[in-house]
């Protein structure tokens, strides 16, 4: 394993696994989406809840933690609409795979849930034991790719083209 923060060759990161994540897309009633924007990056960086899955943890279940993990939004207040047929990849950039999760990873394979909310904007609570979000938004659909950084930005584009039609 690469210490942290270490340069890897592109070879070396061919070699890395994808880590085992979710993804949650939770649309309010109007069929906004629910974003926040991350803490550890310079300037606005909206993302939808995402997460690592737990050894022994099934797909929904890591879902419903980590959206009340960094939303505090629990599973009474979420129904599940659809889900990604498949997991969705995304390398990380290069310069980024020696500094993310200790150098393990090259980027992450996700299962992607839509759920829907039917809590009042008063359920959510971003102050979480390990916070990841400084602010939050409900966000329209058409303007979730354009504000995403860019790495990530083929992910959302093929969410939305598989569960955006369920918002």
């Amino acid at each position: 394993m690469k210490p942290q923060g270490t340069f890897m060759t592109d070879a070396q990161i061919d070699d890395l696994p994808y880590r085992p994540c979710v993804g949650v897309m939770l649309a309010n009633p109007r069929g906004h989406v629910w974003v926040g924007s991350r803490m550890d990056r310079d300037g606005e960086a909206w993302q939808m809840p995402q997460g690592g899955v737990d050894p022994g943890e099934d797909c929904l279940t890591a879902a419903k933690r980590e959206l009340l993990e960094e939303t505090g939004i629990g599973a009474q207040l979420i129904s599940l609409e659809a889900e990604s047929r498949g997991l969705i990849r995304y390398d990380l950039p290069h310069d980024l795979v020696g500094k993310a999760w200790g150098g393990k990873y090259r980027g992450q394979e996700q299962k992607w849930f839509l759920f829907r909310f039917h809590g009042t904007d008063a359920d959510v609570n971003i102050e979480t034991e390990h916070q990841e979000f400084d602010a939050w938004k409900w966000m329209p659909k058409d303007q979730l790719v354009d504000n995403i950084v860019p790495f990530k930005r083929c992910v959302y584009q093929q969410v939305l083209a598989e569960l955006g039609a369920r918002l």
